[in-house]
């Protein structure tokens, strides 16, 4: 029962008292009547000033609990005339301001956090204590390779679809790793905690380096392949002309056939040597993409049909499957052709003889895939398929995902190659956002 109500029976209990008296008395019309009345009028006067200096106080903070309790930091209480309470009502008053500026503060510092975090080029993902998705930026949906956060919200790490999460979820909590996807994309990742209400909330990081780190390695290995070429072009041009002369001189001599055959295969291997550092300088000198705008299926077609005789030798089946809308990109159709050709042929060596390659085309998204049935790529070797001069061929020069990298980068695409479960090896090249599709007349 709240000390108002307590008051207030108090006060209805004096009074009934008090007329009582004054009835049994009021025939009695004597002093004994009139010290009644002041007693009553005193009675009164007193409940009146008790109200005033201790009930209202106590009412006024129990209505200051109140607004604690809802959170309702703007409102404030108002002096009651009593010292000590009108001291209370002041500190209440003081704090309530204190915690207004403090929310105030807070969420404005939150609002800022969270335009930071969707703004910032890094990947954020924090995880609620069982370790499902409860927040994540645009820039985690783009690395993830999804398009919404709405597809991730809510999931574990190891649940995505994605050759990143793969890895995210190798690694431990409080460490930071390189991680190189078969993508040529890099990214540096730390699995980190923050506390909040004494509990240690888990978050991940990801960084791309991706650029960075393909600037660095062009730079570096683009300075190497010119020393070496100009150095090799120079030394190959003097011996193959030496060698020529020696060999003209010695075409009337007698017994020279077996010399002179030897030294035109010296020839010949400096003329390939020559090539073969040659097609080391022409990596680095790609040029840039001239881009126009051209339909997918229709360069597809025709790598295709460029293909067909060399498949048709090693028994290799193709099967293409174009989507019925007609997506139009924009593309340098020399450069992207020679791209669509290379990764034709290597999973044409991957296969060897008798296999499939599946050639496929999508339009939301703009996407290329290519799949065969080859040998597959371990989770080893994915990690250094795009890395400079690296190959799995006994005499491969590792600069042709190089080409295709750089290429595919000049045009603004995304790309994978993995070998999945069911066995397929698959290029998988997505166009950027801006295509449109046009239907076909």
């Amino acid at each position: 029962m709240k000390i108002r109500t307590q008051f207030l029976i108090l006060a209805f209990l004096l009074l009934t008292a008090g007329c009582l008296i004054s009835a049994l008395i009021l025939k009695d019309r004597g002093l004994l009547f009139y010290l009644t009345e002041g007693v009553i009028l005193v009675t009164l006067l007193f409940l009146i000033y008790f109200y005033q200096k201790v009930v209202k106080p106590i009412r006024s903070i129990g209505n200051g609990m109140e607004l604690l309790r809802e959170q309702d930091f703007s409102s404030r209480l108002s002096p009651v005339g009593q010292k000590d309470a009108d001291r209370i009502v002041q500190v209440f008053n003081r704090m309530m301001e204190q915690l207004k500026d403090e929310r105030l503060r807070l969420r404005e510092q939150n609002h800022f956090l969270d335009l930071l975090i969707s703004a910032s080029p890094m990947g954020v993902i924090i995880l609620d204590f069982d370790d499902h998705i409860s927040m994540l930026n645009q820039a985690a949906v783009r690395f993830m390779g999804y398009t919404a956060p709405e597809e991730l919200t809510g999931k574990k790490i190891e649940e995505l679809n994605s050759p990143l999460a793969e890895e995210l979820n190798r690694i431990a909590r409080n460490k930071t790793e390189t991680i190189r996807l078969s993508d040529s994309m890099i990214y540096r990742c730390s699995r980190l905690s923050f506390v909040d209400r004494g509990f240690a909330h888990p978050f991940i990081l990801i960084e791309s380096l991706t650029s960075e780190v393909v600037k660095a390695e062009k730079k570096a290995y683009e300075k190497v392949i010119r020393m070496i070429a100009h150095e090799v072009n120079n030394t190959v041009a003097g011996i193959t002309s030496t060698l020529e002369s020696v060999s003209d001189a010695l075409q009337d001599t007698e017994d020279s056939d077996d010399l002179r055959e030897v030294m035109q295969v010296c020839v010949e291997r400096c003329y390939s040597m020559s090539r073969f550092i040659t097609n080391f300088a022409d990596v680095v000198k790609i040029p840039d993409a001239q881009l126009q705008t051209v339909y997918l299926n229709e360069r597809v077609t025709a790598c295709k049909r460029f293909m067909e005789n060399i498949c048709r030798n090693k028994d290799i089946q193709l099967h293409i499957s174009l989507c019925e809308e007609n997506p139009q990109v924009q593309m340098d159709t020399t450069l992207f052709e020679q791209v669509i050709v290379n990764i034709l042929k290597n999973a044409a060596e991957s296969i060897e003889v008798h296999g499939n390659i599946y050639i496929q085309t999508t339009s939301s998204p703009v996407t290329l895939e290519i799949a065969d049935t080859g040998a597959g790529i371990s989770r080893e070797v994915e990690a250094r398929l795009f890395s400079p001069f690296f190959s799995t061929k006994p005499n491969g020069q590792g600069i042709g995902l190089i080409f295709i990298r750089d290429v595919l980068i000049k045009h603004g695409c995304t790309f994978s190659l993995r070998t999945w479960p069911d066995g397929l090896t698959r290029f998988l090249i997505r166009f950027p956002h801006n295509d449109r599709t046009i239907q076909p007349d």
